[in-house]
């Protein structure tokens, strides 16, 4: 299943834009998140040769303005598009959805949204003392399944532990994308790590709010199975 990284803080093309927040396209028909502006969302999917009308579904981690904020303009050149949110999202938000035709759907529990692409469906998290419910990405291949976060508000644990009750049997082949290490501190990382390993999660891609010192820290852990994430990049799960 390919993957490409149309938005995130670094790139592999200087002439694609960089910013904050990521988006994620997979199979060139689930869009994962939209980073924080829709002009430079549109403009890197032109340059990455992305056709907007294959575009089937957008999926919107969590309710912050750095994954949300591409969708609009996007929403304006792709009329119609189902828009995977959690049923918590503000008002506002699903007023624009509808404002510019959009089909919401509020994804409350697990779900299938493409063929082996899943949404994990709402669940609770905190944001600076407030309620922030959020929602990952689950793909399934013969590797096993693959995990893509926004924020990983919930705590990546936590959101992993939802994802391993829904596939017991099934590996962790790869997880990537924010997982809110911002602001920890090294030792918080470290049992972090080793608790992915505990549950044998085979690849890693920490990136956006992960924070540089904990995307050094998984690199020196995961050595070869770490993936640096970047704007223009391809990864095959």
């Amino acid at each position: 299943m390919l993957i490409k990284v149309l938005y995130d803080k670094d790139t592999l093309d200087k002439n694609l834009h960089t910013g904050w927040g990521v988006s994620f396209l997979i199979e060139d028909r689930v869009l994962f998140d939209t980073g924080e502006n829709g002009h430079w969302l549109i403009e890197n999917m032109e340059k990455l040769n992305i056709e907007l009308n294959r575009l089937e579904v957008v999926v919107i981690s969590h309710d912050h303005w750095d994954h949300t904020g591409g969708l609009w303009e996007l929403l304006k050149k792709r009329r119609g598009l189902n828009v995977y949110a959690c049923p918590h999202f503000s008002p506002e938000f699903k007023n624009k959805v509808g404002s510019l035709m959009g089909n919401l759907v509020e994804a409350e529990r697990f779900a299938e949204i493409s063929k082996n692409i899943y949404v994990t469906g709402q669940i609770s998290g905190e944001y600076a003392g407030q309620y922030m419910p959020e929602q990952a990405l689950i793909m399934k291949t013969n590797n096993g399944i693959s995990v893509i976060t926004g924020c990983a508000h919930p705590g990546i644990l936590k959101m992993l532990e939802e994802v391993k009750k829904i596939f017991p049997k099934e590996i962790f082949y790869l997880v990537w994308g924010g997982f809110h290490l911002i602001d920890k501190e090294r030792r918080f990382i470290e049992l972090i790590i080793e608790d992915f390993n505990k549950i044998g999660v085979k690849k890693v891609g920490p990136t956006h709010c992960s924070g540089r010192e904990a995307e050094e820290i998984f690199k020196n852990k995961y050595k070869e199975n770490f993936i640096s994430i970047k704007v223009g990049q391809m990864l095959e799960v």
